[in-house]
């Protein structure tokens, strides 16, 4: 796949060792855009090293589950992120970088490195998401009527509107990514829609969210006796 100016044809195309901006609720996926507003000085201090090297971040939740230890400046990291090139970088005037990036793949977190940088640097493995950099995807097993009717239902209890005929001209791909990672959800549910083994499975779980967050906001949800 082509992100930017650069193609990531296999695992042997993507860094071992990326700096990693932990960020409770982001999502990035492959082939999809994420814009940041970078301010703190670490992370600016990472964006300037980034854009003199191979400008790729490693985008990874803080752990949620509760087993990890409670610091607020170096939180536990969950083991899956996502790879990120700088595909958009403008300077604000006042400090900040605004960037966006284009999603090149998801990987796994082998170990975090020491390092004299302020920003935190991670060994990581792309290989178990070798699909990812795909150049062609099928996408025929999602089940697309579904997930707009779920988005419909969405947009109804919530008393908002949507472009249709972007969604309807949108490709499976580019719909149930973008869906996701507009989508208002938690960090656990975002990670579940991050770690989905293939994009059926994503539009399914992005579907099966919804259902229970409109149910919760009707008053519908399932009791257990």
């Amino acid at each position: 796949m082509r992100i930017g100016n650069v193609t990531y044809e296999t695992v042997a195309d993507v860094p071992s060792v990326v700096p990693v901006f932990p960020l409770s609720g982001a999502l990035l996926l492959p082939r999809a855009h994420l814009p940041l507003n970078i301010f703190e000085p670490r992370y600016v201090t990472m964006i300037d090293d980034v854009m003199a090297g191979e400008r790729v971040i490693g985008m990874v939740q803080p752990r949620f589950d509760g087993d990890g230890e409670a610091d607020d400046e170096v939180p536990e990291l969950c083991a899956v992120g996502a790879l990120g090139r700088v595909v958009s970088y403008q300077e604000s005037g006042d400090g900040r970088y605004l960037i966006q990036l284009g999603g090149v793949c998801r990987f796994r977190i082998l170990e975090e490195l020491r390092s004299g940088t302020p920003y935190r640097r991670c060994r990581i493995d792309a290989q178990p998401f070798a699909g990812d950099l795909a150049s062609s995807r099928s996408d025929g097993a999602v089940d697309r009527d579904a997930l707009i009717r779920a988005f419909q239902s969405y947009l109804d209890a919530n008393d908002l509107e949507a472009d249709w005929k972007s969604v309807r001209s949108a490709s499976n791909e580019a719909l149930v990514n973008t869906l996701a990672m507009m989508s208002p959800y938690g960090p656990a549910e975002k990670q579940a829609l991050l770690e989905a083994p293939d994009l059926a499975s994503r539009a399914a779980t992005l579907v099966a969210i919804t259902e229970m967050e409109v149910a919760r906001q009707s008053g519908d949800e399932p009791r257990l006796n």
